[in-house]
């Protein structure tokens, strides 16, 4: 018999634009905390840490460590230079709570999802 156990983060959404490590590793604290976690990825390529091993660990052609510091997450792949796909994830911060990103500075104002940007379709998010 399954045991629901409430998490303090529960009915939380989290979108997760980071890459690598520390980013991750941020939102993957969130999911065990019981908030829903969608990684935003670029399709083909993904996150870079599905190809760079920590401990040369690979299953499945991307490593271990990329699996191990994306758990309890969905995902879902966007082009955010793609207007139509932009469109999609401005859907979805219009409805979520937090945002993760950890791009090199001036890459989210580019591409219009900077604080200021998304504050406007939701005065109420968290951005880190």
């Amino acid at each position: 018999m399954e045991h629901h156990v409430d998490r303090p983060l529960d009915g939380i959404t989290v979108l997760d634009f980071s890459q690598f490590l520390a980013g991750p590793v941020a939102a993957m604290r969130l999911a065990d905390l019981g908030a829903r976690v969608i990684k935003i990825e670029r399709p083909g390529t993904g996150d870079i840490g599905r190809t760079l091993a920590f401990a040369g660990s690979v299953a499945d052609e991307e490593t271990v460590s990329f699996h191990a510091m994306n758990r309890n997450k969905e995902g879902m792949t966007a082009d955010l230079k793609n207007p139509a796909d932009l469109e999609r994830v401005k859907d979805l911060i219009s409805h979520a709570d937090v945002i993760v990103q950890n791009f090199r500075p001036g890459v989210m104002e580019r591409i219009g999802l900077d604080y200021e940007s998304v504050r406007e379709l939701n005065p109420r998010l968290v951005y880190a």
